[in-house]
This record gives C-alpha cells, sequence and structure tokens, in this order.
C-alpha cells in the first residue's frame, strides 16, 4: 500500500524540539513580556523585553548554522516561524509602545500603522527576494529598529514626556521610512563578532535599565 502524503508529514509540535525554535520562541517570550509592560506603562521593562528578543533572534540562526543533520523540513519551518515571529517583535511591539507612550492617543494610531506596515511590507519583500546579490538585505533589517529604540529610550528620563513622546515618533516613522527604503544594509547576525557585540550590548542594556527600574 502506497504511504500517503498526509502520513509523511511530521507533525506540527515535533518541530518545537528543533533547539533554533526553541530560541524563536524563547524571543517571542520576551516579545510578550515587552507588550504587556508596553501596556502597563513600564517602559523600562520593555526595553529589557526588546532587546532580549533581538538576542534570541540572533542565536536561532547561530545555532542553526552550527548544527548538523537539520532536514529542509526544519530549515523551511524555521524561516516560515522566524518570519512571523518578526512581525511581532518588530511590528506590533513597537507599535503598542509608540501608542502606549502617546497615552493611545488617536494622532499614534497613524505612527503605529505606519510601523507595522512598514514591518509588513519589509517582511513581505525579504520573503520574496531575499539577499541582494552582494549579500546584503535591501532596506534597513527590522531588528535594528528594536536596538534603536531602546538606546533612544535612554533619555526618556532627561527630556520630557511631551518632547520625548515627539522625539520617539519622529524616531520610529524614520526607521519605518528605512526599513521599505532602497539602502543596502549588511546582515549583522552573520558575523560571530557581531554577536559578541550585540550580547555585550544587550547585558549593558538590561543593566543600565534594570537600574533605572530600581
Amino acid at each position: 500500500m502506497a504511504t500517503t502524503n498526509k502520513e509523511l508529514q511530521p507533525t506540527i509540535i515535533s518541530f518545537v524540539k528543533d533547539l533554533p525554535n526553541l530560541c524563536s520562541l524563547a524571543g517571542l517570550a520576551c516579545t510578550i513580556l515587552a507588550i504587556y509592560f508596553s501596556i502597563l506603562g513600564i517602559y523600562y521593562a520593555a526595553m529589557i523585553g526588546m532587546v532580549w528578543a533581538v538576542a534570541f533572534d540572533w542565536a536561532d540562526g547561530l545555532v542553526a548554522r552550527k548544527m548538523k543533520g537539520r532536514t529542509g523540513n526544519d530549515r523551511a519551518f524555521g524561516g516560515q516561524l522566524d518570519v512571523l515571529i518578526d512581525i511581532v517583535s518588530y511590528g506590533v511591539t513597537p507599535a503598542i509602545l509608540l501608542m502606549s507612550y502617546g497615552s493611545f492617543e488617536p494622532i499614534f494610531l497613524i505612527g503605529a500603522f505606519l510601523i507595522l506596515a512598514a514591518s509588513a511590507i519589509r517582511l513581505s519583500y525579504f520573503s520574496t527576494f531575499g539577499l541582494s546579490n552582494d549579500a546584503k538585505y535591501t532596506g534597513l533589517a527590522l531588528d535594528n529598529n528594536s536596538l534603536i529604540i531602546v538606546f533612544v529610550f535612554i533619555f526618556e528620563s532627561i527630556l520630557s514626556p511631551a518632547i520625548f513622546s515627539t522625539v520617539f515618533y519622529i524616531t520610529a516613522l524614520g526607521l519605518a521610512a528605512l526599513n521599505v527604503s532602497q539602502i543596502k544594509t549588511p546582515k549583522l547576525s552573520g558575523s560571530p563578532i557581531n554577536v559578541y557585540v550585540l550580547s555585550a550590548y544587550t547585558i549593558a542594556i538590561s543593566g543600565i535599565y534594570g537600574w533605572k527600574l530600581l
């Protein structure tokens, strides 16, 4: 009796045991915390969640490249999982953060939509065309958004809420414009040195905001 295609398909939950996917899901957990604290207005805690989401996002790629024996299905599933988590981490999260910091005033809905739309368009473009011929991204990669936002937020305690909300709004819109631009940017997560730099940055940012929370 011939084996059906359905019988050949792995179970959905079987992909959870794949270590790179576990890293991706850990990043999603950090993202959920960032959204939660953004809504509550505990922005320093949200910053910690956002930077750790990037760290786990980079870690899944690093782990995947070093692992042996991963099948084509493993790689395809991991790629799809990355894209879906990216839209939440780098699109939904900063959009909610912007609306929350703006006290959910209607004007901030426009910025939130533009952030999310740019993220969706950029990810769709990358899924279709991948890296350019010189192995660079077209448009600013979305993970850079979070890395820049968590740095900009360091100045939140220095500026008045009214001024900082304007600075944050302009920064977020500027990043969204760069996301869908034609600029070429290197794939930073592909270099081991950059991974070490991100690790140091993540620890430093966590320390700064942890101290601010105290």
